[in-house]
């Protein structure tokens, strides 16, 4: 029997300064194949070419991914500055209501950087366009210069709720993670549960209350090494888990079911 289908959710990019693409991160497909155990299929995410409705029924389950361009600030109701940096309003066209549908369907989605940071907009919440600009806040970017196991290495310590899902999974109040990312959460949406925070406060891990499927997200890139890392791979197979589970027909089962 074949393998369910993750939608991998991948950004508009200009090739040699002139040719459109679509791409997603080959570690990205490496985690869901290898660790959850599915067949991982990019998504260019742009409504002129699907809808979310197609998107449902061809996938089992979403993979959230990172990305350079940041959520429009008009989706949660603000102007647009230097400060958000460079926008994709296809991709948010596309992700924020998938992300709302699967929440009410209970269909499993993970959520990563770009895509922990969708989930709290499209359940209604804000992002801060540059945490490194709040007092008191760690420069959470990835390092300009050196290999990508330099940029990808672990960097902080992200702390769980206790009895938290995230706990729960990772049987470990508090993990070290990478940190690659500049903008975070200002005002959680509504549902949104902050399940673990970097040492500044920063949130780090949501999950969606109430929710019938698997939603967790976090800010950090679980996708590298994944198969290696001992925080990585509970995720991705606690994810793959979920999206089998979809596709067998089993009832969804929330995070405060399932800890």
């Amino acid at each position: 029997m074949s393998r369910p289908v993750v939608g991998i959710i991948g950004n508009h990019h200009i090739l040699h300064d002139e040719y459109p693409a679509h791409a997603g991160g080959t570690m990205n497909s490496e985690a869901v194949a290898r660790v959850a155990d599915c067949v991982p299929m990019l998504i260019p995410a742009d409504p002129r070419f699907l809808s979310v409705e197609e998107l449902l029924e061809s996938c089992h389950g979403f993979l959230l991914t990172g990305g350079r361009p940041n959520v429009h600030p008009e989706e949660y109701g603000e102007a647009a500055t230097e400060a958000h940096g460079a926008f994709d309003r296809a991709r948010d066209a596309i992700t924020l209501p998938l992300i709302r549908a699967c929440v009410e369907r209970g269909q499993p989605f993970l959520g990563i950087c770009r895509g922990f940071q969708e989930v709290n907009v499209a359940m209604g919440g804000s992002l801060y366009p540059e945490i490194r600009d709040l007092p008191g806040r760690m420069n959470h970017r990835m390092p300009p210069d050196g290999t990508l196991e330099e940029k990808f290495a672990l960097r902080h310590t992200v702390t769980f709720t206790e009895g938290g899902p995230f706990h729960h999974l990772m049987g470990a109040k508090q993990v070290m993670t990478n940190t690659l990312h500049g903008q975070g959460i200002n005002r959680p949406g509504a549902r949104i549960v902050i399940d673990g925070t970097a040492p500044d406060g920063t949130p780090e891990a949501i999950y969606v209350d109430g929710a019938p499927g698997f939603t967790m997200s976090v800010q950090w890139h679980p996708e590298w090494d994944a198969a290696n890392d001992p925080v990585s791979r509970p995720l991705f197979k606690a994810f793959g888990q979920a999206v089998h589970a979809w596709y067998f027909g089993a009832k969804p089962q929330n995070h405060r079911q399932s800890a």
